[in-house]
């Protein structure tokens, strides 16, 4: 892939197809070359599909010489993530048991990918069933992160991240259950934003069906924006899917926030980061003093919920996959199996104990935003492990291959939207990310607050070496 279109932002390739300087059938195929050409380092694709990526790059340039091409994604190269089902491909999520799964419909953000003219090119490595905050998986192996090939790119949407991170698309669709976006953008210094619960619809119902948010990944706050404006609004199929109109996601990008009440919390009340990441992620905070808002520090903003959060993110995957426990338990990833029948151990009081503090925890966090417009924190307590590792060294007994986080599942339990943006880099050149937390139904607020961030504190130049 030539240095012209490697590393392109999606609204460069998409004023470029538009302007007839760049044919999306050539930007397919330079893709396609430089993600395979990556694969040996990387392992970010669970499966290509150039077949499809070049029809529909076809279909694209027909529109254009047609004059019709309208699609917010117009001929722009995309990634999906092997938890999110594609017609006629093959659905493995990461699993052993699901090696020679096809997916027989698109999913709902699929499905407007392709209605936006989105050029898909593959589907991207997971943790198998995205139970895990890093990037192996018993079917595809371990994939890397591009800033150092030793190291995680995180999970569970590993190739999505890894390959943006690469320059490979400037976008993917991501899942987030428990931060499954967020992790892999703070470690491989992208905008990964989990919107509002059901702002984006999911279909088929997920195993953690009140937890999973499917949303982008992208090197650019605005092109977050411009995937997230296409993959939003209501659906038949998401019965949850929020109803209201789309808001200006692109729009807001460009709203000043002078004025804005942010609270900044280095541990939420109960993490343990490390110091270098406080550090990095207190800078990022400074710089809204700087910009006009008013920061206060806030220690402690909540309980630490993992224990709700486990009870309903593994009961869920492990009734769903109660029989392949009980029948082919080796197929699956022995961390996984541990957390899964931990949490079928669980007797039905104390899992309908754990529902009601989930909405008693929605509402006491719903009631701290009532006095700040966001909540910034790191997004997690460290940066990128080493490759094959599934928790950082000296974690407590407590936590499990998702819960060392910290930061992340707090605000899938609440639904709110939280994105992770490049905050800087340690002292050994690995990413860090800054979480942003909004109100509600307020994307808004995050897309302005990491636009002024990244006009103030650029990051997109920064590419890794990938040796």
């Amino acid at each position: 892939m030539s240095d012209e279109i490697a590393y392109m932002t999606a609204l460069e390739v998409r004023a470029a197809i538009a302007a007839k300087d760049l044919s999306p059938v050539e930007a397919a195929e330079a893709t396609l070359a430089h993600a395979t050409g990556l694969e040996p380092k990387l392992n970010a694709f669970a499966e290509m599909t150039p077949e499809v990526a070049l029809a529909a790059a076809r279909q694209a340039e027909k529109r254009l010489m047609a004059g019709e091409a309208t699609g917010l994604l117009e001929g722009v190269p995309v990634s999906v993530k092997d938890l999110v089902p594609m017609k006629d491909v093959k659905w493995t999520m990461g699993s052993r048991v699901m090696a020679d799964n096809v997916a027989d419909f698109d999913a709902p953000s699929v499905r407007r990918l392709r209605e936006h003219g989105a050029v898909i090119i593959g589907k991207t490595t997971t943790s198998e069933f995205g139970c895990k905050a890093v990037g192996d998986s018993p079917l595809h192996g371990i994939t890397h992160n591009p800033w150092n090939l030793d190291k995680t790119p995180g999970g569970s949407s590993a190739g999505g991240a890894a390959s943006v991170a690469a320059g490979t698309t400037p976008l993917a669709l991501g899942t987030d259950g428990g931060g499954s976006i967020r992790i892999p953008a703070s470690f491989c210094g992208l905008v990964g934003i989990k919107a509002n619960f059901a702002r984006v619809p999911t279909y088929p119902v997920s195993a953690t069906m009140t937890l999973s948010h499917q949303c982008p990944m992208a090197r650019t706050v605005r092109d977050a924006a411009l995937m997230l404006t296409a993959l939003a609004g209501h659906d038949r199929q998401d019965p949850f899917s929020v109803a209201e109109p789309v808001p200006d996601f692109l729009g807001a990008c460009e709203a000043s926030v002078t004025g804005m009440k942010i609270a900044w919390s280095p541990t939420l009340g109960y993490a343990r980061p490390l110091p270098e990441v406080v550090e990095i992620c207190a800078g990022a905070a400074k710089a809204f003093e700087d910009m006009g808002c008013a920061v206060e520090q806030v220690e402690t903003v909540m309980d630490d919920p993992v224990d709700i959060w486990n009870a309903e993110f593994y009961a869920g995957v492990g009734t769903r996959l109660k029989e392949t426990m009980e029948k082919t338990p080796e197929l699956l990833d022995p961390t996984v199996l541990a957390m899964l029948k931990e949490s079928l151990d669980m007797d039905i009081e104390d899992y309908i104990a754990n529902v009601f503090r989930r909405y008693e925890f929605r509402e006491a966090t719903r009631l701290f935003f009532e006095n700040y417009d966001l909540l910034l924190s790191p997004a997690l307590p460290v940066p990128a492990l080493d490759a094959g590792t599934d928790m950082p060294t000296g974690m407590p007994d407590d936590r499990n291959a998702v819960s060392w986080t910290y930061y992340t599942y707090p605000f899938n339990l609440s639904g709110q939207p939280a994105a992770s943006v490049p905050a800087g880099f340690t002292a050994g050149g690995l990413p860090v990310g800054l979480q942003m937390v909004s109100k509600i139904n307020r994307e808004v607020d995050i897309f302005r607050a990491a636009a002024a961030l990244e006009e103030a504190r650029p990051w997109a130049d920064a590419r890794p070496s990938l040796t």
